[in-house]
């Protein structure tokens, strides 16, 4: 079981960086939903080794695959059909330099976990502190270098998975009020933020944050 946490961790450090070089929001939309899949799988195999099929990692994962997996991505590809946006043309930090980056921040998280033993001793698997760590970074990252509101919006959502990530394969007690407060919260967030983004777009013919800095009071 051990080898599957793993396997499914390694996953989750790879989609970071997928994430980070790709332009095209589809495909974004489409990486974040298997992200969230995975999220779904790792509640499971942390169930099982646990010693046993723990209720609360498989309600976490019927909650994943189906909010994270399926709810919250088919929101967004709606949001990007109706604001007409394809691609996330003039990043602040350009895509090559994005994936040289969070290879990096990756990089730090290893390094940050094997400073850190007694935090790496209480997780599932040794993966599991970095990977969360960089899953974090990486959402921080498109946050802040991404020019598209709905970009983003698939920030946070990969900031948000980082957390879950440390939440589930911490085993953390209490994780599933954890997880509940986050999913309701990302939700609603994300909801707001699609109709916010969509009359932004109906009043300024875009969504280009950056624009919105040159306006007056």
């Amino acid at each position: 079981m051990n080898d599957l946490l793993s396997l499914l961790l390694g996953a989750l450090l790879v989609l970071n960086l997928l994430l980070a070089s790709a332009s095209r929001l589809r495909h974004c939309i489409k990486l974040v939903a298997i992200q969230g899949v995975l999220l779904g799988l790792l509640s499971l195999a942390c169930a099982q080794s646990s010693g046993g099929h723990n209720w609360q990692f498989l309600l976490v994962m019927i909650l994943s695959l189906l909010i994270k997996g399926g709810l919250l991505p088919y929101l967004l590809l709606y949001t990007m059909r109706r604001i007409s946006v394809r691609r996330e043309l003039e990043p602040v930090v350009g895509y090559s330099l994005s994936l040289v980056i969070i290879l990096a921040l990756t990089g730090g998280a290893f390094w940050l976990s094997s400073i850190t033993p007694t935090a790496v001793a209480h997780g599932a698997s040794p993966l599991v502190l970095p990977a969360a760590l960089s899953t974090i970074s990486t959402g921080l990252f498109l946050m802040v270098t991404r020019r598209k509101a709905i970009t983003q919006v698939i920030g946070f959502l990969v900031f948000e998975n980082g957390i879950s990530i440390f939440g589930t394969g911490m085993m953390i007690h209490n994780g599933l009020l954890v997880e509940l407060g986050l999913l309701l919260d990302i939700f609603a967030l994300v909801f707001i933020m699609g109709l916010a983004v969509f009359n932004i777009n109906r009043s300024f013919q875009h969504i280009d944050t950056h624009s919105l800095n040159a306006l007056g009071d």
